[in-house]
């Protein structure tokens, strides 16, 4: 697909508008392609809303289909979508950090909450927070620097003896599995943990973590992106 085009879009976004902008975002940023069938499926909404949807995006300059019907965010698109995901894991980092909620009740409090705040109450949280660079999972809030480290690999790409740092978990991946932050936040899978591969097959992996072993099945461990430390000592 051609460079992001540059179109002139209406300051005001309305609700249904910032969803496909999210979700498009949360998609190219895993390194994915967006499409209308994978959007139909994000939002449950049928084809032919989401085809209706998208002419009104392109019409308004937010979004840009191509002639094989990826679809990409314009500039501005790209800006306004930004903006409405650094809300989300900005008003996430708060209710984790200082109200003490659990990464799944936070992200669907985050979802309801961030549309309705003022930049200026958004700006004081951020300040009051300390500018923190990722939500809680670990995924750089937009216009910050990500973490230092090293690159990164989803854990199913480890195998038995590794070791790893977690850095962050898959937005689509907690999207399409809404249970996947309950399971990892239980088991300890956190960013920052240390751990190391015991077992890995082809439907599970089997991990070390400071609380324990925990069992984890092929989709769960994709979703976890980690940073390798140690290689796995030679047979």
């Amino acid at each position: 697909m051609q460079g992001r085009r540059q179109a002139k879009a209406p300051e005001a976004r309305s609700p249904a508008a910032e969803r496909y902008l999210e979700a498009i975002y949360y998609i190219e940023h895993e390194g994915e392609v967006a499409r209308p069938g994978r959007l139909a499926e994000w939002l449950g909404v049928s084809a032919p809303t989401v085809s209706v949807s998208l002419q009104r995006l392109v019409r308004d300059g937010w979004v840009q289909v191509a002639a094989d019907r990826s679809v990409a965010l314009t500039d501005a698109g790209e800006t306004a979508a930004a903006d409405i995901v650094r809300r989300h894991r900005i008003v996430e980092r708060w209710l984790t950090d200082a109200l003490g909620m659990d990464w799944t009740t936070a992200d669907r409090e985050a979802a309801v909450l961030a549309h309705g705040m003022t930049t200026t109450v958004l700006d004081r949280l951020d300040a009051h927070l300390g500018h923190p660079a990722t939500c809680p999972h670990g995924n750089v809030i937009p216009g910050r620097r990500p973490p230092k480290g090293g690159p990164l690999r989803r854990l199913v790409e480890l195998a038995a003896g590794d070791r790893a740092a977690v850095a962050r978990i898959s937005e689509v991946a907690e999207h399409e599995a809404p249970q996947l932050l309950r399971v990892l936040g239980g088991a300890g899978l956190t960013p920052g943990v240390e751990v190391e591969v015991r077992a890995a097959g082809p439907r599970s992996w089997r991990v070390a973590t400071p609380d324990g072993d925990v069992e984890l099945d092929r989709a769960i461990a994709a979703a976890v992106w980690v940073t390798a430390t140690t290689a796995r000592r030679a047979a």
